[in-house]
This record gives structure tokens, C-alpha cells and sequence, in this order.
């Protein structure tokens, strides 16, 4: 199981993701986060990854690890209130992960989370990453404002994490 995995780190290509996530895809992406926040006191980062590296894959981190390690990379949890969500997605495995700071603790299930990683994948199988990737951002958008809503008359906070998409 290992050697294949390896395999398919080794031989998936940033080209490969570039063609995925054109520049207009990114784009649409980013505006879907933009606007999601404009109802929300949350932030959302989505990052694509291509592939781990061998040392990854020897050392048998799974994509959820290596998503948490992401999450601290790019400091998703450094938000005023504790409510920054991360979307990875992980081509090479074929999977999307969602890790939330800790100001979601009690309020969002881990089966919520697990759905909509589930509704991005069934978008990705299907070659729809545009569709899938703004579909994930609104199933999203749509649990912060319900748990972090914005207060009537009040201005947006300031965009704490970038909204542009990351390409590891």
C-alpha cells in the first residue's frame, strides 16, 4: 500500500494542478470566500496541495496530519476569536480535509465537517474542482454564519486570512 501511494506522490505533477485550479478557478474561489465572509465574523483558507514528499509518505502521514500541520504553517488559528477553518485539499490522495481552530469546539460535529469534505469529493470525482471547491466555501460560509453570524448594522471585520487559494 505504501509503494502505490508513494508512486502516486512521486508522479503527480504541479502542472497537473495548475490545469485543476486555473487561474479563474482561483479566482472564483477566492471571491466565493470573500463574499461568504461578508456575512460571517469567521475566516476561511483554502490551500491545494499536489503532493507530499517522500519522507511524508515513508513516514505515514495521513492527510489529516499533514492538513494540521498546514493549519499551523499558515497560522489559520492566529484569528481574534479562535474561528479560522482550513480546507485542504490533497491530490495526490484524492481527499479534502477541514480543520477548525478551536473556537468551534462544541458547536460543529464532526459528521458536519466530515459532509461537507464529502460533498467537495463528490464534485472533484466528477472533474467539477470549480463547482466543488465554491460548493465546499458556501457549505462553510453557510456553519460560520450560523455560529459566528455578523451583528445587524455591524461592518465587516477586517479579513484577518488571505482569501486567495494556496498552491503547496
Amino acid at each position: 500500500m505504501q509503494i502505490r501511494r508513494l508512486v502516486r506522490h512521486a508522479t503527480a505533477t504541479h502542472w497537473r494542478t495548475r490545469m485543476l485550479f486555473p487561474t479563474p478557478t482561483l479566482d472564483a474561489i477566492e471571491q466565493a470566500i470573500a463574499k461568504a465572509e461578508l456575512n460571517h465574523a469567521g475566516e476561511i483558507r483554502f490551500v491545494v496541495e499536489t503532493a507530499l514528499t517522500p519522507k511524508h509518505i515513508l513516514n505515514d502521514v495521513s492527510p489529516r496530519a499533514h492538513a494540521l500541520e498546514v493549519f499551523a504553517r499558515l497560522r489559520v488559528w492566529d484569528t481574534e476569536a479562535n474561528n479560522g477553518v482550513l480546507i485542504y485539499v490533497q491530490l495526490a490522495d484524492r481527499t479534502v480535509e477541514i480543520v477548525a481552530d478551536r473556537g468551534f469546539q462544541g458547536l460543529v460535529g464532526a459528521a458536519e465537517w466530515a459532509a461537507v469534505c464529502r460533498l467537495m469529493e463528490e464534485h472533484f470525482r466528477a472533474g467539477r474542482f470549480k463547482m466543488g471547491s465554491i460548493a465546499g466555501v458556501d457549505a462553510i460560509g453557510s456553519l460560520l454564519t450560523r455560529h459566528f453570524p455578523q451583528g445587524p448594522a455591524k461592518a465587516p471585520p477586517p479579513n484577518q486570512l488571505p482569501d486567495r487559494p494556496t498552491l503547496l
